[in-house]
């Protein structure tokens, strides 16, 4: 990264949920000399933040502050302290207590009626610089997917993990319910930035809500930034079971309404045994992604970008190969 201390620093925008994004993409970006929006959807429903956003009628964090938490210059301290549990209550989704990040976005919401302000409150809290981490929309609205049956499932957190309705149906279409406008700093972003990292992460209930607001797509098709996918290299039940990179990659595409310009996929064949043992941890991963063998070598880029002797992403190998697609060394 030398000779740039005088360059103007690239904007570069990451769009997906809390889970994947921050640790993978921002924790490692805020480090380097660039200029970083993540986006991500609002729609989350279960666990803490399902619960502040039922009781008090409060915008859902648990993803949002996830991204504000990896893009954090603040010190230890503060990071500890922001993911904080406390309480006893169990969830239906398995997760414990609540988060002290939830329940402080959730009382400056209910105090400002404003979500800007809580914005701006918490970035300086926990000290995100120029860096921001944005909502996809300020709507009250919920995903909704209608599966291959015609049966209509409501909500994300049973989207993600389904406990009623059959994981073995596909997809066929999602869609928020009541329709949302896009959050206007996002659209913002998406104009202004030099580069646009999509995923990777859970296709339906994480990513796929980011285009959903009107207006987003219309600002992906406009902007001039590259988007760039790190297709998932793990298939899930309920969401991507029997795909393949390429259909992963054709999905985003369909509902961002515009082309991606790269696709980054790890193409190499994952540790039979380390895979099976991952399952028994996550009993929704069905397979891995079938990599297609004819897939077009200008669009996409096959690197070996997985930990070695683990299944998940190396953070350093996908920001060096995301700085090779876009030329910024």
């Amino acid at each position: 990264m030398t000779g740039l201390k005088n360059a103007k620093k690239k904007k570069i925008v990451c769009i997906g949920g809390g889970t994947q994004i921050p640790p993978l993409l921002l924790d490692n970006l805020r480090k380097r000399p660039v200029e970083i929006a993540g986006i991500t959807s609002m729609v989350d429903c279960g666990g803490s933040g399902g619960y502040f956003r039922r009781e008090f009628g409060v915008l859902p964090a648990s993803d949002i502050r996830r991204h504000i938490l990896g893009l954090s210059n603040a010190p230890k301290w503060k990071k500890d302290l922001w993911q904080f549990r406390f309480g006893e209550e169990i969830f239906e989704d398995g997760h414990k207590g609540q988060v002290f990040a939830n329940a402080l976005m959730a009382g400056l919401e209910n105090s400002f009626k404003n979500y800007r302000k809580v914005l701006q409150y918490v970035f300086e809290f926990m000290e995100l610089g120029k860096n921001r981490a944005l909502p996809a929309t300020i709507a009250q609205t919920h995903i909704v997917a209608e599966l291959e049956n015609g049966e209509i499932v409501k909500g994300e957190a049973e989207i993600d993990v389904p406990r009623r309705h059959d994981s073995k149906l596909k997809i066929k279409k999602v869609y928020l319910e009541p329709k949302a406008v896009a959050f206007p700093e996002a659209k913002k972003a998406i104009l202004e930035a030099d580069a646009i990292i999509i995923g990777p992460g859970d296709l339906y209930s994480s990513i796929v809500p980011c285009f959903l607001p009107a207006g987003i797509s219309a600002a992906l098709g406009k902007t001039r930034a590259k988007k760039i996918l790190i297709s998932n290299s793990l298939a899930k039940m309920g969401e991507t079971q029997g795909f393949s990179v390429a259909d992963f990659s054709a999905e985003i595409e369909r509902y961002m309404r515009t082309k991606l310009d790269y696709v980054l996929y790890h193409n190499k064949p994952l540790d039979k045994a380390l895979l099976a043992a991952f399952q028994k941890e996550c009993p929704q991963i069905s397979d891995a992604l079938k990599i297609n063998g004819d897939l077009p070598p200008d669009k996409f880029v096959g690197r070996d970008i997985y930990q070695k002797d683990k299944i998940a992403f190396d953070s350093k190998k996908v920001v060096r190969e995301i700085f090779k697609l876009i030329n910024y060394k």
